[in-house]
């Protein structure tokens, strides 16, 4: 975690009612979870996936990144490609704080988040 991030028990917190709304179901996590991962300034929107044919191990694929931007307090928001690598979000590729990074998501009005 790193000390450029605005309060981190509210970015803990925002990220944490998150995944209680749209994490499935207690029956599924062993086929599927959704996770979040705080790296440097970024906060990673990431499914977990058992690896197929290679039991009790899992994949992390992140989906969607908020990279927090000290001097402007915002957040740049990305989505990640079939390639692997981090686009701008064009619609928006700006917010003001994790919880409109969160709704953006949530909406993903034009399906770049998930497939």
């Amino acid at each position: 975690m790193s000390l450029a991030l605005p309060n981190i028990v509210e970015i803990i917190e925002v990220m944490e009612n998150y995944l209680e709304k749209i994490r499935p179901s207690v029956h599924i996590p062993e086929k599927l979870d959704i996770t979040y991962l705080i790296e440097n300034q970024s906060v990673i929107l990431q499914e977990v996936r058992p690896i197929f044919q290679q039991y009790g191990k899992k994949m992390e694929s992140g989906y969607a990144k908020a990279t927090y931007i000290k001097s402007g307090d915002k957040w740049k928001v990305y989505w990640r490609r079939a390639n692997l690598k981090w686009y701008k979000y064009e619609p928006r590729p700006e917010v003001k704080n994790l919880k409109e990074f969160v709704k953006l998501v949530e909406e993903d009005a034009h399906h770049c988040f998930k497939g």
